[in-house]
């Protein structure tokens, strides 16, 4: 979820063990759950509250979706699809006969 592996984690309760004692850490453990159920549920309602007043064509919205980052990530790769769906159109051109001469501007040179 953060980036954190098992032996930080091993580390992160060992240095809390030692820190805040074995009769205090249980009740530390608890008052974090509930700091990020209600941080959960604040996000999820604003989430909510984003959907309802921005309308119908917005209701799959995320709020990954407010990020600059990623929003402009999306739009690339939208393009980009959008690119290789249609190919481009190949030049066209007039073959020319064994003695016709291509054509020469003088102005152009």
């Amino acid at each position: 979820m953060f980036g954190i592996g098992l032996p930080e984690l091993a580390v992160i309760a060992f240095v809390a063990v030692i820190v805040f004692g074995p009769e205090r850490l249980p009740e530390f453990a608890r008052q974090a759950g509930r700091f990020v159920r209600q941080m959960r549920n604040l996000a999820n309602t604003a989430q909510s509250q984003l959907r309802e007043e921005l309308g119908p064509e917005y209701a799959d919205l995320k709020l990954t979706d407010l990020d600059p980052r990623q929003a402009i990530r999306k739009h690339i790769l939208e393009a980009m699809e959008d690119d290789f769906d249609e190919p481009a159109p190949l030049p066209s051109y007039e073959v020319l006969s064994q003695d016709e001469r291509p054509p020469y501007d003088d102005q152009a040179t």
